[in-house]
Formats: C-alpha cells, structure tokens, sequence
C-alpha cells in the first residue's frame, strides 16, 4: 500500500510540473502536439525510473560510506547527463523523425531540474531502492500526465478563437496556471 500512495503522491498529489513546478521548459515547449509529448514523457519516464535506480545506488553505496555526501549534486547530474545522452542516441538511432521533432528538448532533460530533484527529494524522504524506484516511475507518469493533458488543451486551442492578446505564451502560462490549480485540488488527500 505504501508503493501505491508514493506513485499516486508523485504522479498526481505532489506533480513535479503542476506542484513543484519543476521541469518547466519542456513542459511548455514539448507540449504543441500530443503525439510529441507522449514521446517526450517516455523518454523522462525512462530517465527517471532509471536515475532514481541509479542515484540511489551511489548515494547509499559510495558517498555516504565514505562521507563524501557533499558531492551528492555533482555524482547526480553527471549520471543524469549520460542517460540523457544514452536516450538521446537510442532515439536517434531508432526513430530520426521523433528525434527531429523533440528537437533541442531532448538534450533539455539533462538540464531537466525535475530529474534532480526526482533524485534529491528520494534521499530527503529518506526512500529505500524499491520506494525510490516507485517515486521515479511516478514522477515519470505524473510529468507524462502533465504533458499530454497541455498538449491535448493546446491542441484544441489551435483551432478556438482565443482573442489576440491571449495567443500564444500568454494562453499557455493561464492554462498551466488554470492545470496547476486542478492538481493542487488532491494536495489535501495524500502527501508522501
């Protein structure tokens, strides 16, 4: 049960996008078409699960055995940074044109500060492997959720007669205010 409520709390209670507002720049720029935005969310969902793995390891196995937790961020990022260029090379290989889309977003999710704070949040928490494995999943399906759900809204707003001053970034920021409110109406059910 308490797998379940640290997915459902990193996916909907607590979304690192709607909640943090972490991972912002992808957010808004990956989000013009839903079929480009589920790609994005499973290229993070994968970073995720697997930085969170892979964070976990090193801050338990390395740094803390030999008090060098000061170096937490730095052995963070730097893992981060290779499996966004191991996704980035998979997808380039795989698919140009879904590489061609996520364009310069891609290489974006190194920079992506819901990854790391996907990995500093697990040790604050104080997470064991599994946990932080369910939290990075979760964080990866919640930052997903968000994707889609703003592609899907911009995408009908394309074809709506959204007034001349609202067009563009301006309607952007009001409905990711307006998604971020929906969201923070379950911060009062679970918080893990």
């Amino acid at each position: 049960m308490n797998l379940f409520l640290i997915f459902i709390s990193a996916a909907v209670v607590n979304n690192f996008v709607l909640s943090y507002f972490l991972g912002i720049c992808p957010f808004v720029g990956v989000s013009r078409k839903v079929s480009s935005a589920v790609s994005m969310g499973l290229a993070v969902i994968f970073v995720m699960a697997i930085s969170s793995v892979f964070t976990w390891l090193i801050y338990h196995l390395i740094l803390v055995p030999f008090n060098m937790e000061i170096l937490e961020y730095v052995s963070f990022i730097l893992v981060i940074a290779s499996l966004v260029q191991l996704v980035e090379m998979f997808i380039r290989k795989v698919s140009k044109p879904l590489y061609d889309t996520l364009g310069i977003y891609l290489p974006l999710i190194t920079t992506n500060c819901a990854i790391l704070g996907l990995a500093l949040f697990s040790v604050l928490r104080e997470y064991n492997f599994i946990e932080s494995l369910v939290f990075g999943l979760g964080a990866g399906a919640g930052f997903t959720l968000a994707l889609v759900i703003m592609a899907g809204i911009r995408e009908e707003l394309d074809m709506a007669p959204v007034p001349k001053y609202f067009q563009g970034a301006a309607i952007t920021m009001i409905v990711a205010g307006a998604l971020a409110l929906a969201f923070m109406g379950f911060a009062g059910l679970i918080s893990i």
